[in-house]
């Protein structure tokens, strides 16, 4: 352990710019050698992001220091292991090259996101949280702090990955060592049954576990000449990956773990026959068993029937050393010479029984019911404020009367974070500037003899205008509260700070608000239980982190800290509740000027009209047509147009005018960086995001990329037909990450999330709902009415709704039904020429070589072959089609398509028929007058799959038919 450190702290550099940008070429090298400790390959010639490895060493150094051996023996080296610890937070969103160091299954130099790497990271960051590098002799300064956030969103991805691997790897037997010993990253049971079943049936063989299908590590028929392989090569391998008997020992430990003895008997018998032994007589572990290249062609015909032989690592005095030693620690366990507490002193195995009894700071134990009460402390910002809120019977305290107990910020919080892992010597910063999430904010912080409570981003003023939306602050408080009462695992209460702010209760913001105090002060607020105290009471009950890495010498200067300030105004002052005439936002949301008028007039007459000009709306694009002829910094009469749009922007929040805010925010490129970690969770929820307009080039998200970048893919892609599209696709990607982390279920069937398109869906719903008369106009509604009508599209369509209008919600939603990527497999299988619609062609090779059929990219290469469709209800009929295909050659497996398969034209020729039937005029057969048709009900007679089925049976009798054995019209 002390010669690994050694080696990866001459990598010190490396830590420093990884925690700030995790890339493949910065990362630590996880092969060095042995002799010198130097690096021993470029990351060009080796894949050595392997997140893996550096949460195993964490993982098993707390383990080691826990039995008692001394392994870190200066503060250098513990801000070392903290800034390890910086870069293993994040394995979440880092896709890195997995235990095999190939990453992708296809082996062609691409990182993927491994579940093995993410639970390995939660498990290790379970392990080292608050644990003392130092021992028991240890003082506060050699203690490691992980953030509880950051360990959440590792246990939620690792949730959302399995029973995957990875995007490529449907399975793999690298899950093992993570759900089992010596991780046991996995809390919920029913998710590790379900894991480990798919593993065992599909991995398991006679001679071992293979690593993973098509894997050709080994084999006879793979080139070691070459690194990567060659598109379609992995087909070559399927059915003679190799087999390694080291996957026998990892469930002989796991039955000893769980007190399965049947399972270490079937595992024993199972390996017994396969080890070899030395001259000695001592047994030694095979590295792998494979088909030797004379048989390869017999197994391939008759899987499991040909002898399989022992590589050389294992035998002739090469010891496979991973093996060797998991198969002493399994020895040991099954003899009963050691017990499972004597290789796992920290316990990260639980049993289940025990599961309610866990003692530990971050529990790694599941789902028990939680019945958790949220103790909540309502701040008001001023002594007036608070005074006010009294005479409705809502008690809360001001930042004063907390005293001495300070209020932060959580940007002060984080301020005081940077401090943590700071190393001159090693050239290391400390804690990267990353925002603290509701359960850190949730804690109580002993900083420089000071005591702390922190309230949560969700209360930071914010530039961005939703903030402006009271009832979207409200939705946030529930959701936060929500969030807590889920992930909170900690011994002691979370305490949540409610700051009330004097702008929260002006006008008509005022009922929604005292509605919410009134339910905190009845004790259940969005489902959650919650208990309101003074905050002197409530520390009591809470969890206190003692932040003591801030110690500040005599010669030092105190970093200083921003604490929440009291208004000071009067005490008996009149809190302003009236907002302005109830009308004038209607009278002013509209403008009064054409803008495609004044964009060929001159710049003087536009000054002219800008400074007659009352109406905000108007100003806001006149001031957009000034920005883009002249320029930020153009000089107008009240200052730069820059400025002069910021002041229309900051007068539109006041009045609540959405649409100038809207207007005024994308001209000035407003951004709010909160859409970051949202994209982030819809990535863990396994969805690909799109960003762009409807109809228009879109952007593909397949992996966590950072705020600057979002921004100018926002900027680019969406700014082309309508500006305000720009900041309502950061309004909806903000609404989707809250709903899609407390109900999953409404993307089911969703792998796609395209944002322009669910907007052009909120779009045509209103004007489904305006009926006959002008729809509402979507940039005129207020964040928390666009997150409203939102949810209203993504519930399952009601009855009663016409097909047209289901065809055109489900296909702008990119919905398919359940099953729908495996039947375009088995379709794809009886088409040798490949399928085409809308110009993008699914070639039958090499995709069914490459990929496997339950494979998540595959399913996303059917997502893009259905990205050219322009009209959601087209694309709805697209995906109807090739489910009715898919029965037909699943009924009739003596038929297959004999040339390339052009859905367009079966679709065209299914619509002709449909003509014919209903007598429409010739010349319509444009899709554009393709409206009855796409509203006509899809089972049935008449309904839309019968001609469909009629078109593909026509085009399966243009080709041959398949001899079979079986032929029923066979008589004699």
């Amino acid at each position: 352990m002390r010669g690994i450190l050694y080696c990866y702290m001459r990598q010190a550099d490396k830590v420093q710019q990884f925690k700030q940008d995790p890339k493949p070429s910065e990362c630590l090298h996880s092969v060095f050698s042995a002799h010198t400790g130097d690096e021993v390959f470029s990351h060009e010639e080796y894949s050595h992001l392997q997140i893996n490895a550096v949460s195993l060493f964490l993982l098993y150094l707390v383990e080691m220091i826990s039995s008692g051996l001394q392994v870190i023996y200066n503060t250098d080296e513990v801000s070392f292991i903290q800034n390890l610890v910086f870069c293993v937070e994040r394995a979440y969103r880092v896709p890195d090259f997995g235990v095999w160091e190939r990453g992708s299954k296809y082996n062609n130099g691409s990182p993927e996101l491994h579940s093995s790497s993410v639970g390995l990271a939660k498990a290790a960051l379970e392990a080292i949280n608050g644990f003392n590098l130092f021992g028991k002799q240890g003082c506060s300064w050699s203690v490691i702090f992980v953030d509880f956030d950051a360990h959440n969103r590792n246990r939620q991805t690792l949730c959302s990955l399995l029973p995957r691997e990875s995007r490529s790897h449907n399975t793999d037997a690298a899950l093992l060592p993570c759900l089992s010993y010596p991780a046991f990253a996995l809390d919920d049971e029913v998710l590790f049954s379900q894991t480990l079943d798919k593993i065992i049936r599909k991995l398991k063989g006679k001679y071992g576990f293979k690593r993973f299908l098509r894997d050709g590590y080994g084999t006879a028929l793979e080139d070691k000449t070459r690194r990567y392989y060659k598109p379609a090569e992995i087909k070559l391998f399927d059915g003679i990956e190799c087999e390694f008997p080291l996957f026998f020992i990892f469930m002989i430990i796991d039955g000893v773990f769980r007190g399965n003895p049947a399972q270490v008997k079937e595992y024993q018998d199972l390996l017994d026959p396969l080890l070899q032994h030395t001259c000695e007589g001592c047994p030694v572990v095979p590295k792998y068993y494979y088909v030797p290249a004379d048989f390869v062609e017999l197994e391939k015909k008759n899987p499991g029937s040909q002898k399989r032989f022992p590589s050389n690592s294992g035998c002739d005095g090469k010891f496979f050393l991973w093996g060797q030693a998991v198969y002493i620690i399994a020895k040991l366990l099954a003899d009963k010479l050691i017990s499972p507490k004597d290789i796992d002193p920290i316990g990260r195995y639980v049993a289940p029984e025990d599961q309610r009894n866990v003692s530990m700071r971050f529990s790694n134990q599941g789902p028990l019911e939680n019945d958790l009460v949220v103790h909540v402390a309502l701040i008001a910002e001023s002594q007036r404020l608070q005074v006010f809120l009294n005479t409705y019977g809502i008690q809360t305290q001001t930042p004063q009367q907390v005293e001495p107990i300070q209020i932060w910020a959580q940007k002060e919080l984080v301020k005081a974070y940077f401090h943590l892992g700071v190393n001159d010597k090693l050239g290391l910063s400390g804690r990267p500037d990353r925002p603290i999430g509701c359960l850190g904010t949730s804690k109580i912080y002993r900083i420089l003899g000071k005591t702390v409570v922190c309230y949560s981003i969700i209360f930071d003023l914010s530039d961005f205008y939703m903030s402006q939306d009271v009832m979207m602050l409200i939705d946030d408080i529930k959701n936060a509260l929500q969030f807590i009462k889920q992930y909170w695992k900690m011994h002691g209460r979370p305490l949540f700070v409610v700051l009330i702010r004097e702008d929260n209760i002006r006008g008509s913001r005022f009922n929604p608000i005292l509605d919410m105090l009134a339910a905190f002060r009845k004790g259940i607020v969005g489902g959650v239980k919650v208990h309101v105290d003074r905050v002197q009471t409530l520390i009591s009950g809470a969890v206190v982190e003692q932040l003591d890495f801030l110690r500040i010498t005599e010669t030092e200067e105190a970093p200083v800290f921003k604490r929440l300030e009291e208004l000071d105004l009067p005490k008996h002052s009149k809190v302003k509740r009236q907002s302005s005439t109830p009308n004038a936002s209607e009278l002013e949301q509209q403008p009064d000027v054409n803008i495609n008028d004044w964009k060929s007039k001159s710049t003087y007459e536009i000054l002219q009209k800008l400074n007659d000009c009352n109406c905000l709306a108007s100003q806001a694009l006149l001031s957009s047509i000034l920005l883009k002829r002249e320029g930020p910094n153009f000089i107008t009469k009240d200052g730069t147009v820059a400025e002069h749009i910021e002041r229309i922007y900051r007068r539109a929040g006041s009045k609540k005018l959405w649409l100038v805010l809207r207007y005024s925010a994308a001209f000035a490129q407003k951004f709010s960086s909160s859409i970051t970690p949202h994209i982030t969770t819809l990535l863990v929820h396994g969805k690909q995001v799109t960003l762009g307009a409807f109809g228009q080039e879109e952007e593909v998200i397949s992996n966590p990329l950072s705020p600057g970048v979002i921004k100018k893919i926002i900027y680019e892609k969406c700014h082309l037909q309508d500006e305000r599209e720009a900041v309502v696709q950061q309004e909806l990607v903000i609404h989707i990450g809250w709903i899609i982390s407390n109900s999953p279920e409404l993307f089911s069937g969703m792998l796609k999330i395209r944002i322009g398109w669910i907007i052009h869906a909120m779009k045509y719903e209103l004007k489904i709902r305006a009926g006959g008369m002008p729809a509402k106009d979507l940039y005129q509604m207020s964040p928390s009415e666009v997150k409203q009508l939102l949810l209203d599209i993504l519930q399952p369509q009601q009855q009663g709704r016409g097909w047209l209008n289901r065809r055109q919600i489900d296909g702008s939603l990119n919905r398919a039904p359940a099953g729908f990527y495996d039947r375009v497999w088995q379709i794809l299988e009886r088409t040798p020429n490949g399928l085409i619609v809308a110009g993008k062609f699914l070639p039958q090779q090499p995709t069914l070589s490459d990929m496997t059929m339950y494979e998540m990219n595959f399913s996303l290469l059917v997502e893009d072959m259905l990205q050219n469709i322009d009209q959601p209800e087209y694309r709805q009929i697209i995906v109807e089609l090739l489910m009715v295909i898919s029965v037909i050659l699943e009924r009739n497996p003596e038929l297959e398509f004999q040339d390339k398969v052009d859905l367009d034209k079966v679709v065209q020729e299914a619509f002709h028929d449909f003509q014919k039937d209903h007598s429409l005029p010739k010349g319509s057969e444009k899709q554009d007058d393709m409206t009855a048709f796409y509203n006509t009900h899809p089972i049935g007679k008449k309904g839309t799959c019968s001609y469909l089925s009629k078109a593909v049976i026509t085009l399966l009798l243009e080709g041959e038919m398949k001899p079979s054995n079986d032929d029923p019209c066979t008589v004699s």
